[in-house]
Formats: structure tokens, C-alpha cells, sequence
């Protein structure tokens, strides 16, 4: 009976093994997919030249954003323009959203310098599609935030607890730092072994932003499917009803002038370099600028009466409040794409290695778990580093 009794146990053991691989395969694919997230837009800039700056002349110097919006006006007449989004890496052409007569709206790569449209792109592109890929697997947002949002989440549990079980079992770890070891002759096993350790202590400030930030995507999405909110930003802000124009039938409304509202911003935000110019949706909307300071980590926002070009609101850095200071810098800290070209290859260096990190995982486990599984149809031990199961 004892017998019988330690091979069953053996036998709920290894089924244990076997369904952990998923999480091991899931973890791999959501790294994997966010490693390509990360580098996204510079692989669309490599693949389509619409969405390059190219510039005529080497002294030649980007339109005011009037100048820009006028040149697409003559190139697609009757679309109206709903925002304008500058990247903060100069290759990159403007990205201007328009609503066209029929209703549907687009994106257009306007050439910064010449105001030539060089292309034009629905609202779900390859960027958009490796992001949606990574962030909840495509999954619908119904009714609040989607499954695969959770889904994807969630594994900021385990990710952390195996960063913090990692550091406290590798015992004196940063010796690895010093003396590197990756076996590549002694077999498949030494080698995977090896390298998994290698990768994880180095990742190891990598895996922490990514376990800590990702934990604060779940709870965001608890927080608001049970509207629960945080923010101190207060209710959007209108235009007077005086300052709006008393338009007669047929009477265009007066033209906003992007630059000035833009010079308005500047004014109150002295170091702000715009990356979202949001335009006036109805009579008594603001022009809505944001764009980031001295701390970049978060936008700071104004907005500007399209009538009066005086500023009316502003969400400065120094509005947030402790928790909202740590909240939001979650999402640039987990994306990289706060600084340039060279915080994104940081990113995407590291996230190559979590990526080879959790495949080694699988490769580990799926070798021991197999080996194990062999043993136990033999009838003999489980091997190392297998637990006999107590009869």
C-alpha cells in the first residue's frame, strides 16, 4: 500500500510539472512580445519611408504647426484635423489625425519640412498591434477592462515572487558579475542552467520595473472595473459660453491658430516640448497640449481657449499628489519610450534577455520534467532536483 501510495504521489507531482509548462510558455510569449513592442515604431520607420522626416536640405528648418495643418488642408481638401502627434525622436514624420468628409478617420505622415503628405494609415497599425498583442492578447474591451489585460498582469505575481526566491536561494549572487560562467561543453543541461542564471542576475533591475510596474496595470484595471479612482485632476474644463462665436447658417467658425495656442502653453510651461496637440472637437472645447518637462515621465498638459489663446487650466507635475507621482510614471518606466533611441535599445537589450530567460526556464523544466516522467514509468527515484513525495 505504501508503495502504491508514493507512485500515485509521484504520478500528481509530475502532472503538477507538466501544467506549470504553460505559465513557463505564456511568460515566454508576453516577453517576447513586448520586446518587439518595445522597438515597434523604429521597425514600422524601417519598413515604410512614409513615416520618415526627410529632410530637402541640410539647413532646412520644421513648419509652425499652421503652416503644416494648411499644407495638408490644400493636399486633402474638406478633412478636418482632430490632433497632431510629434515624436520625440526628430526622424519621425508629424502624425496627423483627420476626420475625412465620409466620416472616417485617418492618420497622415506629413513631412515636417515640406508638408508633404507621404502617407496615410487607419488606426490600427503594426505599433498598435504589437502593443494590443503584449497588453491584453487582443482580447475585446466590453464592459471595463479586458481578460487578456488580467491575464497578462498576473504574471507580474509570479515574476516577482520568483525574482525575490531567485536572490534569496542564489546565495552571494554578484560574484557572477565578476565571474561569469556559461559552460558551453559540458551538455544541453549545464548550458541552459548556466545561462539562465547568468541572464537573471543581470536582468535582475529589469525584472524588477517590469514585475512592479506590470502589478500596477492589475491594479489599475481593479480599480477601475470597480470605479475606484485615485486622480486629482478634477471635471475637464469648457469654454465660457460667452467666449464662444454666435455663428449665423452657413457662417464659418473662426480658424485656430495651433502656433499661438501652442506659444500660450510654452508660456506657462517654459521647459514643454509638445507631443500632443488635441484640437477643438466643438465650439466649447480648449486646444489641449501636452507634452513633457523637466520630468519626463509624465505629460503635462494646458489648455488653451481657441478664441482668446489664453490658458485656461493646466495639470502640472507638481499637481499630482505622492500617489499619483508614483502611478503614473508606471507606464513610461514599463514602455521605455520616454527619452529617445537609446533608453528603447536599453530596453529592448534586457528584454531580449528575459525573453532567452524564460525560454532556459522552459527549456530546464521541460528537460527535468521529462526525465523525471521516464524514471517514474521505470519505477525508479525521481532524479535531482525532484522532491521524493513522503509515503
Amino acid at each position: 500500500m505504501a508503495k502504491k501510495s508514493g507512485s500515485s504521489a509521484r504520478i500528481w507531482f509530475l502532472a503538477h510539472s507538466w501544467l506549470a509548462l504553460p505559465i513557463w510558455a505564456f511568460l515566454f510569449f508576453v516577453c517576447l512580445t513586448g520586446t518587439i513592442a518595445t522597438v515597434s515604431q523604429e521597425i514600422v520607420w524601417l519598413a515604410n519611408p512614409a513615416v520618415r522626416a526627410n529632410a530637402p536640405s541640410a539647413d532646412a528648418t520644421p513648419l509652425g504647426y499652421d503652416e503644416a495643418l494648411a499644407a495638408v488642408e490644400r493636399q486633402r481638401p474638406g478633412v478636418v484635423p482632430t490632433q497632431i502627434v510629434r515624436s520625440v525622436k526628430s526622424q519621425f514624420a508629424l502624425r496627423v489625425e483627420v476626420a475625412r468628409p465620409d466620416g472616417a478617420t485617418v492618420e497622415l505622415f506629413v513631412n515636417p519640412y515640406t508638408g508633404e503628405i507621404q502617407g496615410e494609415q487607419g488606426a490600427f497599425d503594426f505599433q498598435q498591434f504589437t502593443r494590443a498583442l503584449h497588453g491584453w492578447l487582443l482580447t475585446p474591451f466590453t464592459n471595463g477592462f479586458a481578460i487578456g489585460w488580467y491575464a497578462v498582469s498576473l504574471l507580474s505575481i509570479p515574476l516577482l515572487g520568483s525574482l525575490i526566491t531567485g536572490v534569496v536561494v542564489y546565495k552571494k549572487f554578484w560574484r557572477a558579475y565578476l565571474r561569469p560562467r556559461l559552460r558551453l561543453s559540458k551538455g544541453p543541461r549545464a548550458f541552459w542552467g548556466d545561462l539562465h542564471r547568468l541572464v537573471a542576475i543581470w536582468s535582475i533591475p529589469f525584472v524588477a520595473i517590469m514585475s512592479v510596474t506590470a502589478g500596477w496595470f492589475l491594479i489599475q484595471a481593479i480599480l477601475f472595473d470597480n470605479a475606484i479612482s485615485i486622480s486629482t485632476a478634477g471635471a475637464p474644463p469648457i469654454v465660457a459660453r460667452e467666449h464662444a462665436p454666435n455663428l449665423k447658417a452657413g457662417e464659418a467658425p473662426p480658424k485656430v491658430s495651433v502656433d499661438r495656442a501652442v506659444a500660450a502653453a510654452k508660456e506657462s510651461f517654459p521647459d514643454l516640448e509638445p507631443g500632443l496637440i488635441m484640437l477643438p472637437q466643438n465650439a466649447f472645447s480648449h486646444v489641449s497640449v501636452w507634452g513633457r518637462g523637466s520630468y519626463p515621465l509624465i505629460f503635462e498638459q494646458a489648455a488653451v481657449n481657441p478664441y482668446t489663446y489664453g490658458v485656461e487650466w493646466t495639470r502640472r507635475v507638481s499637481d499630482r499628489n505622492a500617489l499619483e507621482l508614483v502611478t503614473e510614471s508606471m507606464r513610461p518606466l514599463h514602455v521605455g519610450d520616454f527619452v529617445g533611441l537609446s533608453l528603447k535599445l536599453v530596453y529592448f537589450l534586457f528584454g531580449a534577455m528575459l525573453t532567452a530567460l524564460s525560454l532556459s526556464g522552459v527549456m530546464i523544466w521541460t528537460k527535468r520534467t521529462a526525465q523525471a516522467t521516464v524514471s517514474v514509468a521505470r519505477g525508479e527515484p525521481m532524479p535531482a532536483p525532484f522532491p521524493e513525495p513522503a509515503e
